[in-house]
């Protein structure tokens, strides 16, 4: 099974993909349903390495009710790679012998309402490339796995279709806006973040509720907010979108 939290690095290897990933335009129809009458159902929920973006564990500790600091103990596994300039999160996986995900039932995915891009975006893979003017280049892979009887459905799909009925919108808006931090010229060029920039990218990028406590009182002392500021950002994805802004100001000045 392909690794979801792999999709982008796949999607960057234009040439000698997978037998089982294909490149896929804009417009190519393709047949896939899943549901509970699929044989393999959930099936796609094991065995997998699945990597978190900040607006899946915003969603996520909505879904949970739960504070980000408690998500991203309970749930999330963080892995720095010394080869790579920031910290990944990935979701915890049951020891069940199968590396199932924390959140999946018999009945299906117990988070289904806030699921990850991920999950929403399977089969396909998407990766966002920064070009000119941070305008974002996206790129389509269709991933026929052998375990999935998905594909056997009549159901005809196309990119832009089964985008929106997994509501992918939100998703893809929020990973491009992290782009510019990811793809920075200085990234391509080498550059290393120090342990304290770290830590402020997982501050504002993962642990939100945090990110917002130190904000509103004022322990982050490069920002002056107003009160009504500080109502607005009360907002999840507005304050998301600040924390973005905020992040790329603090790493590159």
């Amino acid at each position: 099974m392909v690794s979801q939290a792999n999709t982008e690095s796949i999607m960057s290897q234009r040439s000698e993909l997978p037998e089982y990933v294909t490149r896929i335009d804009p417009g190519t129809p393709f047949s896939f349903s899943c549901h509970k009458g699929v044989t393999c159902f959930t099936e796609c929920c094991r065995l997998l390495e699945l990597a978190l973006t900040p607006y899946d564990v915003l969603r996520l500790r909505k879904g949970k009710k739960m504070h980000s600091g408690e998500l991203l103990e309970n749930f999330v596994i963080v892995e720095q790679n010394p080869n790579e300039p920031f910290p990944r999160f990935y979701l915890t996986m049951v020891d069940d012998g199968r590396a199932s995900c924390v959140f999946v039932a018999e009945s299906g995915c117990t988070v289904y309402k806030h699921r990850p891009a991920a999950c929403r975006t399977y089969p396909l893979g998407r990766a966002a490339i920064r070009v000119k003017n941070n305008a974002m280049e996206e790129y389509y892979v269709l991933m026929k796995e052998t375990h999935c009887h998905g594909f056997s459905e009549k159901e005809t799909q196309d990119i832009a279709r089964y985008s929106q009925d997994q509501g992918l919108e939100n998703y893809n808006r929020f990973n491009d806006a992290i782009a510019p931090i990811l793809q920075h010229d200085k990234i391509r060029e080498g550059f290393t973040p120090s342990k304290e920039q770290a830590d402020l990218y997982t501050l504002a990028l993962y642990n939100i509720d945090t990110f917002r406590e130190k904000l509103f009182s004022d322990e982050i002392k490069s920002t002056d907010l107003t009160t009504l500021e500080k109502e607005q950002l009360l907002n999840d994805e507005k304050l998301l979108l600040f924390a973005i802004d905020w992040l790329y100001k603090e790493l590159y000045p």
